[in-house]
């Protein structure tokens, strides 16, 4: 395994910990800025909201650049991000670090898929992006559990400035470990428009943000789920999670594995999968054996889908990835905010605390239907390219047919 993987993971690692730790830390952040719940909140929302800005905006502004040295240049926006939060004296300097440090994320990861499956052969592209992504779910199993702990003990500040140390070692092993591509060539901003005109593309994109939404409409509401359905105490509530990090940790590397075998094949498979885990989940919530049985299936099913959606992407983008790569990490931030958005309309219309699973369901479900219809489509474009007439066939298009047996 080439070890620019191992650097790359470890800038996933620290970007995941900036955008998840948060949530377990607001109490703290809303009573040191004397803000709100609500407005502490927005801390959250607007990391997620500057997430696509950036994966679209600053994947474009980048494109044509070398890319070593764009991913070093992302991680220094990452740190300066981060160590304006860990010293921000109000809420609204708070907000910016949250800004500065979320533009790099989409840019990151979409630049770093491109180079991690351009380190390894073919037939290992997808289980190198999987190794990078290894980073994002090192950080809900390991990082907000330990980051949360270090920022209650020891002061919120205390996370970020953690954080500020990661990106600076990310950095360096970076510079120090990822190769530079040979003979890199860049299609420009205008070439890497030119993958939008797939439709195969925008598939895809439309895959990552059902499907994705749907595994995110079920976990954003979890605690709920687990403490009044399932009856757990709230302190049990954290190891739960640890668990669900686990089944993402170990469906992440699997996922990677069967989708360098075939992409469209695994994801039809995955996908059908989570919807019926989804429903028993649901249907089960009440039994807490089945619900860590759930838990744990619902985490390993649903990030399995992770390194198939982004390969799939940069598959039929062609000779023009990056943009694309960036624009589908951009769309798994939609499909977080799209099922947090509709479990909170369930919950709100009063369907308790199991309608967000079943939002999730319903999402995936939609997925499953699209990308039934990519894969079929994607069979006719691929049997056309097979049999489009080169130009040697157009100079002897006057000669006797061979008969396509022969």
């Amino acid at each position: 395994m080439p070890l620019g993987l191992i650097a790359l993971a470890l800038g996933g690692f620290g970007i995941g910990l900036t955008e998840f730790v948060i949530m377990g830390l607001l109490p703290e952040v809303s009573a040191d800025f004397n803000v709100s719940e609500a407005t502490a909140g927005w801390l959250i929302s607007g990391y997620a909201l500057s997430v696509v800005i950036g994966a679209l905006f600053l994947t474009a502004a980048v494109t044509h650049l070398p890319r070593k040295p764009v991913l070093a240049s992302l991680m220094v926006l990452f740190i300066a991000g981060n160590l304006l939060c860990a010293i921000a004296p109000d809420y609204s300097t708070m907000m910016i670090g949250r800004v500065i440090a979320a533009l790099c994320h989409g840019a990151f990861f979409g630049i770093g898929a491109v180079v991690a499956a351009d380190m390894v052969a073919p037939n290992k592209k997808a289980g190198a992006i999987a190794i990078m992504f290894t980073g994002l779910t090192a950080a809900n199993v390991l990082g907000v559990p330990l980051g949360t702990l270090l920022g209650q003990h020891a002061g919120w500040r205390s996370t970020f400035w953690a954080i500020t140390a990661v990106g600076v070692i990310a950095l360096v092993g970076i510079l120090l470990l990822v190769p530079k591509i040979r003979h890199e060539r860049s299609a420009g901003l205008r070439g890497e428009l030119q993958a939008f005109k797939s439709r195969q593309v925008w598939l895809s994109i439309a895959v990552t943000v059902l499907g994705y939404g749907g595994v995110f409409g079920a976990f954003t509401y979890i605690a709920f789920t687990l403490t009044n359905v399932s009856g757990f105490d709230p302190s049990s509530v954290p190891w739960l999670l640890i668990l669900l990090g686990v089944g993402l940790f170990i469906g992440n590397t699997l996922g990677g594995k069967a989708a360098d075998r075939n992409v469209d094949k695994t994801l039809m498979v995955i996908l059908p999968a989570l919807v019926v885990i989804l429903a028993v989940f649901a249907l089960t919530a009440t039994n807490q054996p089945m619900t860590i049985a759930s838990l744990f299936l619902m985490g390993g099913i649903g990030f399995a889908t992770v390194p198939g959606l982004q390969m799939r992407v940069m598959k039929w983008a062609t000779a023009a990835p990056t943009l694309a790569s960036g624009a589908n990490i951009g769309a798994f931030n939609l499909g977080n905010a799209l099922g947090a958005w509709l479990g909170g309309v369930t919950i709100t219309a009063g369907l308790g605390y199991t309608s967000p699973i079943w939002a999730g369901a319903g999402l995936t479900l939609l997925a499953v239907g699209v990308m039934a219809f990519a894969a079929v489509d994607g069979r006719k474009s691929d049997a056309k390219k097979l049999t489009r007439p080169s130009a040697v066939d157009h100079a002897s298009q006057h000669e006797p047919a061979i008969p396509a047996a022969l």
